[in-house]
């Protein structure tokens, strides 16, 4: 019989291993993993708490604010304040960053970013939900308040990335940048449990991942590769949260989808909370995360907290072949 292995166990192990390590970032980790415990709690018992339905007001690209989103988002941001290992938060929910005072005088060296609950629509109709969070290492001085350019970071200077799942089971998967682990909530003792070790997507599969219900809107090479899939009889799955969407691909193989339109010309998806962090994990699980464009969207430059971006994300050969579609079809790559 396996013995158990806890995140606290599997993070305080691993920073171990690594040379000068204070034991911050291990901490870190463990509060994000308490954050998502209630988070957890609070989805699973929605429809019992009044807290599900529209809050009354929208974020920054039109979507309307869910109740859970605005629980979860001050749910994470109240654990991380505390915490003491953090000097700034970045939030979808949120217009502008966070300033997190030092604790007792002690200077954080990191900053998260955070998606706190995407797919929060799905709530209501009891559909999984997820978080994804993303940690750089502040680049403004340690004896002073964060900076913007402490967030404005590309993805390739992520020192770790992760999302948590709340389905039939809940799951916290994350990389620090030596291979993607995921560990499942056990509720009898309330941990998180080490569950998939060295997660590695498979390089192709049989499924794709796009709101179909776009297709017209997507530029041409889009529509060209989505008819390409149906002829191949690869299995269309759109559950419309990123988390659980990407959480298949990662699994079973796949591509998911997220092109611009007409209407956002430059993509939906948020750069900085959804886009970067989970393109980290795609590449470490040996996958590849481009834009529709065909940029690598780790190498993207950003501008601005709320910057957008389109995806195409997944299994290394199934993007390979969204490529080549592009490059066919496409009139001019920008």
């Amino acid at each position: 019989m396996n013995r158990i292995v806890s995140l606290d166990e599997f993070v305080i192990r691993t920073e171990k291993e690594k040379p000068h390590s204070s034991g911050s970032f291990s901490r870190l980790l463990r509060d994000i993993g308490i954050a998502a415990k209630i988070v957890n709690r609070e989805v699973n018992k929605a429809g019992l708490v009044n807290i599900l339905g529209v809050e009354g007001s929208t974020n920054s690209t039109g979507d309307d604010v869910q109740k859970l989103d605005v629980f979860a988002n001050e749910k994470f941001i109240e654990t991380l304040s505390y915490s003491g290992e953090v000097c700034g938060i970045g939030s979808e929910e949120n217009q502008t960053f966070i300033e997190v005072p030092a604790d007792k005088g002690k200077p954080a060296q990191y900053v998260v970013v955070m998606d706190p609950l995407d797919g929060s629509s799905n709530i209501d109709v009891n559909v999984s939900v997820g978080t994804i969070f993303g940690i750089y290492r502040r680049k403004s001085p340690a004896d002073g308040p964060c900076q913007l350019e402490d967030f404005l970071q590309k993805g390739t200077e992520l020192v770790a990335a992760g999302y948590v799942l709340y389905g039939t089971s809940t799951l916290m998967v994350y990389s620090t940048g030596n291979g993607v682990n995921g560990f499942t909530l056990d509720p009898s003792i309330g941990e998180f449990c080490l569950s998939h070790k060295n997660i590695q997507m498979p390089v192709a599969g049989n499924y794709y991942s796009v709101n179909q219900g776009y297709y017209l809107k997507f530029d041409l090479e889009m529509r060209r590769y989505i008819d390409h899939c149906s002829d191949l009889n690869y299995r269309l799955r759109y559950i419309g949260s990123m988390v659980s969407d990407i959480h298949r691909i990662m699994f079973q193989g796949g591509i998911f989808l997220y092109p611009n339109t007409r209407k956002y010309p430059k993509g939906k998806l948020r750069l900085l909370y959804e886009c970067y962090p989970m393109a980290y994990l795609i590449e470490q699980a040996g996958g590849t995360a481009l834009t529709c464009k065909l940029e690598r969207v780790m190498d993207m430059e950003i501008t601005e907290l709320h910057q957008t971006s389109s995806v195409a994300m997944g299994s290394r050969d199934m993007v390979k072949d969204m490529k080549e579609f592009v490059e066919k079809y496409g009139a001019v790559i920008q």
